[in-house]
């Protein structure tokens, strides 16, 4: 059975997923946005769009009507809108956002839904919480899981090492906002920018730290379970520092405004990126204490023509893989859906999903 789909937004991600959509017999999409500059990027693609306000409610349902689901790219502060239109509508919804009131916002949302409400589907949370759950699966008793992501510029240039891949506002929100974990076995809250730690792969030498967002409900469903469970940003040696000097010492962590003025005039965009999923469990397996990894990397590549960001690649692919899941029955269809009631495998065997193959995380599995 095909699907008809609505994506609000149409900037970098919002036309990954459309151009995924579009080339795709199981799918027809219509891209909405108030940009119209942005949607002509995509009618000069065959792609059919429809101008929209997203502060509407009511003008945003009547806009999804008729759509079977609803994914929303676009900013997460606009998230509570677009879903309470998508429930209107009678649309499944989805969303990329790792902000967790917006998430908490669509949970509420979901409670008394007759169509499924599926939040945080990007690529942290989202495919870090498949690829995390899956690990811990195999464990008898697990006893850590640590789960660390990076979108990364392949050629760093400045002090920061670091180019914007993707949005502004969610980058600061990961660096500014508490972070959940599970500490001692129980849920928490962390510092951001904190449980620093150096990692290497490839011969390349990484640093880690707590951020907030990334692990979506994974502590929820795993409080009881196990003794610790963290999410931790990537990057190059040297960021850490720099940030705390931005946030800390200067204060900016009271002034996001300024700082994402600061990361936009300062900070220029790329597209040769790469991205990094890197996480680790312990535990026991049949009384003994063993700990395995699942490693993913994933590059910027060519598709359907066109050359893509590895952010824009593996934050649509994860959408798009829990989205055919659901068109093809393999998850529940009302309520609130989490990224942990998706097998890896299901994930890997969908259209979209093996385009984390190329990042080889089947082979990794198997080899831990």
């Amino acid at each position: 059975m095909s699907w008809n789909i609505c994506v609000i937004g149409a900037g970098k991600i919002g036309q990954m997923i459309a151009s995924l959509l579009h080339a795709s017999s199981n799918y027809s999409v219509t891209v909405a946005d108030r940009d119209l500059q942005a949607l002509s990027v995509l009618n000069r693609q065959g792609i059919a769009t429809r101008q929209i306000d997203v502060s509407d409610d009511h003008e945003m349902a009547q806009g999804m009507a008729g759509f079977d689901a609803v994914i929303s790219a676009a900013p997460f502060f606009l998230t509570p809108n677009i879903a309470r239109a998508a429930k209107i509508a009678g649309a499944h919804y989805f969303d990329l956002t790792e902000d967790v009131a917006a998430t908490n916002a669509v949970r509420e949302l979901a409670a008394d839904s007759k169509t499924a409400f599926m939040p945080q589907c990007g690529l942290a949370p989202g495919f870090v919480g498949i690829a995390g759950a899956s690990l811990a699966a195999e464990f008898d008793e697990l006893d850590s899981l640590h789960m660390r992501v990076g979108a990364l510029p392949l050629y760093p240039t400045n002090a920061l090492k670091y180019n914007l891949t993707w949005s502004t506002d969610g980058l600061i929100n990961e660096y500014c906002n508490p972070c959940d974990a599970i500490v001692n076995g129980q849920r928490v809250k962390t510092a951001p920018l904190e449980d620093y730690e150096v990692l290497g792969h490839d011969g390349v030498e990484y640093e880690c730290f707590n951020t907030s967002g990334g692990l979506g409900t994974l502590p929820e469903t795993l409080e009881g379970k196990a003794q610790a469970v963290s999410y931790r940003s990537i990057r190059y040696p040297g960021h850490c520092d720099i940030l705390k000097l931005l946030l800390k010492d200067l204060g900016l962590e009271h002034r996001r405004d300024l700082l994402k003025d600061i990361f936009e005039a300062a900070l220029p965009r790329t597209d040769q990126d790469v991205v990094l999923v890197y996480c680790t469990a312990k535990g026991r397996i049949d009384g003994a204490l063993r700990e395995k990894s699942l490693i993913n990397k994933s590059f910027a590549r060519t598709l359907n023509g066109q050359v893509w960001s590895a952010i824009q690649v593996t934050t649509a692919a994860g959408v798009l893989g829990v989205v055919d899941l659901m068109r093809t029955g393999g998850l529940p269809s009302t309520g609130f859906v989490r990224q942990e009631q998706v097998t890896l495998a299901d994930f890997l065997n969908t259209e979209f999903g093996r385009l984390y193959r190329a990042g080889d995380v089947t082979e990794q599995n198997k080899a831990a």
